[in-house]
């Protein structure tokens, strides 16, 4: 059975941050709104879209919410740009970007995916200078390497453009791309590190034991399939389900709690399609205390 729970100061809003993936492809518009509005309340201090998300409907539905609140109680708001990073056009796709979300500058932007054009020099210099002209507060790169992010952090130490300060990469108890050379990098480098999926798009929940249901996460985008049936994502899956049962707490729960408070994380994406899923995050870090996410590991 659990133990008494950790007081509820250990699920701190700034731990997590507010994942907007599903908003204009599995949401719309007034669902988005209630969910927004549960992570403002609480106190949530970053929102994250993409250009990629539903095409650009997720960008323009948070940047219509953000318009009907006052800019003191906005919370900082990230997105990101595909590749290729090419300069001629890199200054453009944020400008595309920022117009979709009603706004003159995001604070954060990311590097969606890893691109070997985020190594050019040029390219480099197109993102120093967004920031530098005030349209970006900060860059960061997503799903990066040790060795990617890396070289691009010297490339930019070399030429005095403005660093990577986060990296956003897949971070649950089946599947992490957050290795330990990669969180020493960051944390010698002073890159925030940012982990999304905690649930494996449902998979840590059980939900795909017997197939993919239409409409699910795995059928909307097939490519999670590749990732999570393996027979290591398994084995994890197995043991989190195991722990879960003896310790009288959900697998959702553990899970959430297990990534929210794991060391190699500053925050954690959590994302859905109603407020109360959304609010699973803080609700199981607050359940299930660090001796019982610590049998995982």
């Amino acid at each position: 059975m659990l133990p008494p729970s950790d007081p509820a100061p250990s699920a701190s809003p700034a731990r997590f941050s507010l994942g907007c993936v599903t908003f204009g492809r599995e949401i719309d518009e007034v669902a988005a709104g209630a969910v927004m509005d549960y992570a403002a309340g609480e106190g949530w201090t970053m929102f994250d879209t993409a250009a990629a998300y539903g095409g650009g409907a997720s960008e323009r539905i948070v940047g219509a919410w953000l318009q009907r609140r006052p800019a003191s109680l906005r919370p900082l708001l990230a997105t990101k740009i595909l590749p290729p990073y090419e300069p001629a056009t890199l200054r453009s796709r944020v400008d595309a970007s920022l117009q979709r979300l009603g706004l003159a500058r995001v604070d954060v932007l990311y590097l969606h995916q890893w691109h070997e054009s985020a190594l050019q020099p040029d390219s480099l210099a197109a993102l120093h200078g967004a920031v530098a002209d005030g349209l970006v507060g900060a860059v960061g790169a997503s799903n990066f390497n040790a060795d990617q992010l890396g070289r691009a952090l010297t490339l930019q130490a070399e030429r005095g453009f403005a660093p990577f300060r986060y990296l956003q990469n897949i971070h649950n108890y089946a599947v992490s791309a957050f290795d330990a050379p990669l969180v020493s990098l960051c944390l010698r480098a002073g890159v925030e590190r940012v982990g999304y999926s905690p649930l494996g798009a449902g998979f840590l929940t059980g939900k795909y034991d017997g197939g993919v249901p239409p409409g699910t996460r795995f059928d909307l985008i097939p490519g999670h399939q590749a990732i999570y049936f393996t027979a290591a994502a398994r084995e994890r899956l197995a043991r989190l389900h195991a722990v879960a049962r003896e310790m009288d707490c959900t697998p959702a729960e553990l899970a959430l709690a297990w990534a929210a408070r794991h060391p190699a994380l500053s925050r954690v994406l959590i994302g859905g399609r109603s407020p109360s899923q959304v609010a699973q995050g803080p609700a199981a870090l607050a359940r299930v205390p660090a001796e019982v996410t610590g049998r995982l590991d």
